[in-house]
């Protein structure tokens, strides 16, 4: 393959690596059944004029399986954290104890299990589609290419290999999806 199209093909997998990322991260605040601080992640507080993420306002903690701790770096922010708590509509009910909020994380009720795994369903095919949109802008890349001198067979060879990064990444998402699944159906 020319360097071109290596290029091409390198690019599209770290785009598609990204995605995965994305995904990740994504899958980290849809909660299980234990708390964990990743549940706040994605909470903005109103914190001297800018919103900011509220894992740079303060300590979160798991002292058990079913509550978190939020201990704000500067105690005058409290009641913006605990704002920004509610406001993020997690189904959450902050408690303010002077220094801290406590969270208690309620257990999963099986419906609410089955809305999650919904809300898991449509992140995974969030990344698809970002992935596909990669496929799509590589194969552009591969046509533009073509029309640029690069041999016929050349260019068939680079939208293969195309192809195969996307069914490998399309298949990691569903293999993320089906754990993260059984991790919400898990009691």
């Amino acid at each position: 393959m020319t360097d071109e199209a290596v290029f091409v093909l390198d690019e599209s997998e770290e785009r598609m690596q990204h995605s995965i990322q994305h995904l990740e991260k994504e899958f980290l605040k849809i909660r299980v059944g234990k708390a964990s601080p990743s549940m706040l992640y994605g909470v903005l507080v109103e914190y001297y004029g800018t919103q900011t993420p509220i894992e740079r306002t303060a300590n979160i903690n798991t002292p058990d399986a079913h509550s978190i701790v939020v201990q704000p770096f500067d105690k005058s922010t409290i009641h913006d954290i605990e704002k920004a708590i509610m406001n993020a509509n997690l189904g959450f009910n902050p408690m303010n104890e002077g220094e801290i909020i406590r969270i208690n994380v309620p257990p999963l009720t099986e419906e609410r299990r089955i809305e999650l795994v919904k809300k898991a369903k449509q992140v995974s095919e969030e990344a698809k589609i970002s992935i596909r949109n990669i496929r799509r802008s590589a194969n552009d890349d591969a046509k533009k290419l073509e029309k640029e001198g690069l041999p016929e067979d050349e260019a068939k060879r680079l939208s293969d290999e195309i192809q195969k990064l996307t069914d490998k990444y399309v298949e990691k998402i569903d293999k993320l999806l089906e754990v993260k699944e059984r991790d919400i159906m898990t009691l």
